[in-house]
């Protein structure tokens, strides 16, 4: 995907919001995985500690929840702004 990158917004705020419309979406099924860094870092072109960050803020936001050994999966946006890891 090609992103068009604003001037005002982190990369990161940026990345993270393309992934939250994928959910929505569907593009991201919910309890499926989502881009792990590898692939965040490979279609955004960003460095890792960047896909690291998208993922982290994600999880922070009820967003995405991990599974240690799985990876990082979808959760629905009903849940979103709760932590239920």
């Amino acid at each position: 995907m090609t992103i068009e990158w604003r001037a005002n917004q982190p990369k990161w705020v940026q990345i993270a919001n393309v992934i939250k419309d994928r959910i929505r979406k569907g593009v991201y099924v919910v309890d499926e995985p989502v881009a792990s860094e590898h692939l965040i870092v490979q279609e955004f072109g960003v460095a890792r500690p960047t896909a690291r960050k998208v993922l982290i803020r994600l999880r922070e936001e009820g967003v995405v929840y991990a599974v240690r050994g799985l990876g990082t999966f979808a959760r629905s946006p009903d849940d979103w702004g709760t932590n239920g890891d």
